[in-house]
């Protein structure tokens, strides 16, 4: 059966509202609210320590929050974690990808675990989709840092999720291997799904998404329409977010 999301109809693809993250005395997160619409590609940027991945995790279901509340396309994560956990794809620093497995056999094996129905298909259409027909017999370990990242993310996808999670996806890539990201994400966006990605470098997600999220020290420092501003009056409302939490 092929798994979609929890509530189509949902305005919001995710919902937080004054979630906070603690590790005995130390604060991860502090009163953090957001709204992602269905659909939107948003990005949350942010220096090494800001809280991103602890975020992201939450939302993903693999970390419970220590306060306030998250919802997934109308459910909420700590009453219907199983179901919501179901609906979205993750991507995170590593691959979950069996090396001495060749790359259609780790999608034909996730694929199985999921239930996809027509899956000899579905494998055979990522493969095409993420640029990796070519190389879908190589074992993932002789593959390229960025092959195993498009095909992480093609894993992520599987199961036609309508929400992607992604945890810093460009780390450890090339320029070449960036860009060729770059193609699959505006591929998954313009197919409708919505998208939530960090970043400590916010020019690799600048053209992509629709909102921008700068996280600093745990909290929001400030949100905005990215399409509205200019790569150079982002880059300088970064910077001052940054700067005024050091």
């Amino acid at each position: 059966m092929t798994i979609s999301a929890s509530d189509p109809g949902a305005r919001w693809a995710v919902e937080v509202e004054h979630l906070s993250k603690h590790f005995g005395s130390s604060t991860a997160l502090r009163d953090v609210t957001m709204r992602i619409p269905q659909g939107c590609c948003a990005a949350i940027v942010g220096p090494n320590g800001a809280g991103k991945t602890t975020l992201l995790r939450m939302v993903a279901t693999l970390a419970r929050p220590s306060g306030g509340t998250i919802r997934v396309a109308g459910l909420d994560v700590g009453r219907w974690g199983g179901r919501v956990r179901q609906s979205i794809g993750f991507v995170s620093h590593q691959t979950y990808l069996y090396g001495d497995l060749s790359a259609q056999d780790n999608l034909r094996f996730y694929g199985r675990l999921y239930g996809v129905e027509d899956l000899k298909q579905r494998v055979g259409t990522l493969l095409a989709q993420f640029g990796l027909a070519e190389r879908h017999n190589a074992l993932v370990r002789t593959l390229s840092r960025g092959m195993q990242q498009r095909l992480s993310i093609a894993r992520s996808v599987l199961h036609q999720p309508r929400l992607v999670v992604l945890d810093e996806p460009y780390t450890g890539l090339d320029q070449c291997a960036a860009d060729a990201l770059t193609c699959v994400l505006h591929a998954l966006h313009a197919d409708g799904r919505t998208l939530l990605m960090t970043s400590h470098e916010w020019s690799h997600v600048a053209g992509l998404a629709d909102r921008l999220i700068v996280l600093v020290a745990g909290r929001v420092a400030f949100e905005t329409p990215a399409k509205m501003l200019s790569a150079e009056r982002l880059r300088e409302i970064y910077s001052r977010c940054v700067e005024g939490h050091a």
